[in-house]
């Protein structure tokens, strides 16, 4: 297995990485702007946590209608038109007096674009990384996020206190071109991996396709359910403590960050299949805590321990690519993220709706249960799939 430094010595790694990060610190900064921006126009939980994730639920239109795109564009053309059009996005949501319907529509848009941008990275991690390297690969991007989340929650809280939330949409902007500039001229030329023009007609055959296996199904349904439920835990942290916010966002991130180390470099494989369950139950267990409403010390104890449950989906990917074949790994993959995506948007509409008629602190309560039922009713199927050993319906290759 490669080490994380070979792994960056690997060409083409390196501007991939560079790539996301900075999109990753454009996300955290505008999304935290936006969300603070909605939250004091409207003083509603549900808009808040909708203006801050409710891009994900466009992720459903990507996946439903655009995802065949993932396979059949050049990667890098792709990924530098998708960060041109979250910056040139952002920079709108910039715009003072910017109807609250509009709003919603530059979010909703920028979901979409997102989704086949996801397919399109994750497919290109798996042709710049030899097979089995891809987990330590991907748990280097995820460590990417999650210290890019970190520095980038609390560096937009002091950026909304220095420049005001619009000032740091702008600044979010300007990194979303920052890294379309690092696809363009760090990523080489690359053709498509599947030949044929993206259309809805392929999208929906190959989706059918994906979820044809039953141990792909319980696969995707454990990548999206308890982290979606979980994600609406996390959408409320702005109406629960809205000075602390930021604070919260960057405990979490930091949690993230350990369970991914832990889980890429840590732990050894033969254990991968074994854990994916308990680090989904971690997920969601300190959050029932929130029913006691603690203070800022034990919220950012309880968010930092919680986060590092997301290492599950690290190693449920691997999973998954065990069952997809090389040539579909970028629409299986965006399918997983896109598909995850939308079910945080939907988790954090439903937890911002029991939030206005019950109290923050009761809804997370409330989503941290529904994560935990979710995964025990999962569990027995993925064990018996793990029983069986790697070999699945695989799709057939056209």
């Amino acid at each position: 297995m490669l080490t994380y430094r070979e792994v960056f010595r690997v060409p083409q790694f390196g501007a991939l990485f560079a790539t996301g990060a900075l999109q990753g610190a454009a996300s955290t900064t505008g999304g935290l702007a936006l969300g603070i921006l909605v939250f004091s126009a409207t003083g509603s939980p549900l808009l808040s946590a909708l203006s801050m994730f409710g891009s994900s639920l466009a992720q459903l239109i990507g996946a439903t209608l655009l995802m065949s795109a993932a396979d059949r564009l050049p990667p890098r053309a792709a990924l530098s038109c998708a960060a041109l059009a979250f910056g040139l996005g952002t920079a709108v949501l910039a715009v003072p007096g910017l109807p609250l319907p509009l709003v919603f529509a530059v979010v909703l848009g920028e979901g979409a674009v997102a989704a086949v941008a996801g397919g399109v990275r994750y497919g290109l991690l798996g042709e710049i990384l030899p097979k089995d390297a891809y987990l330590l690969g991907r748990s280097v991007l995820n460590m990417c996020a999650g210290t890019v989340q970190v520095c980038g929650y609390a560096a937009g809280g002091v950026l909304v206190a220095a420049l005001s939330p619009r000032g740091t949409l702008l600044v979010a902007a300007a990194l979303y071109a920052a890294g379309a500039a690092a696809a363009r001229f760090g990523l080489a030329r690359r053709p498509a991996r599947t030949a044929g023009r993206p259309s809805v007609a392929e999208t929906w055959r190959t989706n059918a396709l994906l979820l044809s296996s039953a141990p792909r199904r319980r696969v995707y349904l454990a990548l999206w359910l308890p982290n979606g439920l979980v994600v609406g835990c996390e959408s409320l942290f702005v109406p629960y403590m809205p000075d602390r916010a930021g604070l919260l966002f960057a405990c979490a991130a930091l949690g993230m960050l350990a369970g991914d180390t832990v889980a890429g470099r840590l732990v050894p494989p033969r254990w991968h299949g074994r854990l994916g369950t308990p680090a989904l139950l971690l997920l969601a267990t300190p959050y029932l805590l929130f029913a006691w409403r603690p203070g800022l010390p034990w919220s950012l104890v309880l968010a930092t321990l919680a986060s590092t449950g997301f290492a599950a989906s690290l190693l449920l990917q691997e999973r998954l690519m065990a069952l997809t074949p090389q040539a579909s790994t970028g629409q299986a993959l965006g399918l997983h993220a896109s598909g995850m995506l939308a079910l945080q948007g939907v988790a954090a509409a439903l937890a911002g709706t029991v939030a206005r008629w019950l109290s923050p602190a009761t809804a997370i309560t409330v989503m941290a249960a529904a994560s935990l039922v979710v995964t025990l009713l999962l569990a027995p199927g993925l064990r018996r799939d793990r029983a069986r050993g790697p070999a699945a319906p695989r799709l057939p290759v056209t």
